[in-house]
């Protein structure tokens, strides 16, 4: 680095994760672009209205590298990046929300009742949804992650013990149940957006994990059969187009082996730690591509983005 600046030490709430200290560092030190990689800020869409907010009252023209803070937070929900994905036409598990509608608006909103609709109360309704879903069931919140607000019911019983401790867990979270995917591997898909087009970059099995995180990455996802792998590719840049992307970020998929079928996880708006992997596959930069795109680059003018696809310079 060229420059450097000390921040508070301690824990990321203190320094990486403190979306007030780095757009007062953006300000004082007159920068022109943010770039929060992956981890920490990467997926607050508190520090994107930070820097709005900022833009505006000081006549500045900070630009932060990465989704929209309105994504980001429709992402930032399994209710409602499911509710998208879903009017994507995007596959998804059988949950208690099936059928239901997104209808984003201009802004990227989804109206307040749709949430709602997908909303579970009670552990009695809970009990009716998974009959119907049929039993073994995950009972998740929606503002859960880390192995906290999720727990799996093999019958009524399981799941009416299961609700307190979700509740209790994440309150204040919306709670949806899902089916649960057994012999299944997860597989990702790297997608980059520029507002308008959005392209697949191969993609990644993340399967062998130890205590709700990966130990390792593969890189391209063989397991999947190619025709299958297509598919889950052009679904993932479907979601990208019907949010309006903007940057890198990652589909996730469940894979079921048995079966051949796949179903919508989420959507990560960030770039992921192990996006090394795709760039040694593709020779793509992503954070380089990052930059083109938030410099208002299209796509298909960045130039590792043309050759990855054979296209002359």
């Amino acid at each position: 680095a060229d420059d450097f600046v000390e921040v508070p030490g301690g824990s990321n709430v203190n320094n990486y994760a403190n979306v007030q200290l780095i757009v007062d560092l953006c300000i004082s030190q007159n920068v022109d672009a943010l770039m929060v990689g992956w981890g920490h800020a990467s997926e607050n869409p508190k520090l994107g209205d930070l820097i709005k907010q900022k833009n505006e009252e000081l006549g500045r023209d900070i630009t932060l590298i990465g989704p929209k803070p309105s994504v980001m937070r429709i992402l930032g929900d399994k209710i409602n990046s499911i509710l998208v994905a879903q009017d994507a036409g995007v596959s998804c598990m059988p949950w208690n929300g099936d059928g239901l509608k997104a209808d984003l608006n201009e802004e990227k909103q989804i109206p307040q009742a749709n949430v709602d609709a997908a909303c579970i109360t009670s552990a009695d309704e809970a009990v009716g949804y998974a009959e119907k879903i049929g039993y073994p069931v995950m009972l998740k919140a929606s503002e859960g992650g880390g192995g906290k607000g999720i727990r799996m019911a093999e019958d009524e019983a399981a799941l009416r013990a299961a609700w307190p401790q979700v509740v209790n867990e994440v309150p204040g979270s919306p709670i949806f149940l899902v089916t649960l995917c057994t012999g299944a591997r997860h597989i990702e898909v790297q997608v980059v957006g520029d507002g308008k087009n959005a392209i697949a970059l191969g993609g990644r099995d993340c399967t062998t994990q130890r205590r709700y995180q990966k130990i390792f990455e593969e890189g391209p996802p063989i397991i999947v059969p190619s025709d299958k792998f297509t598919d889950m590719m052009a679904a993932a840049v479907s979601l990208c187009k019907t949010l309006g992307y903007e940057s890198a970020g990652t589909v996730e998929y469940m894979y079921i082996m048995e079966t051949g079928d796949y179903y919508f996880l989420e959507l990560n708006p960030r770039l992921q730690v192990e996006h090394p992997v795709t760039e040694g596959i593709t020779g793509v930069s992503l954070p380089t591509t990052q930059i083109h795109v938030a410099m208002g680059i299209p796509l298909y003018n960045v130039p590792e983005v043309r050759a990855f696809y054979d296209k002359d310079f």
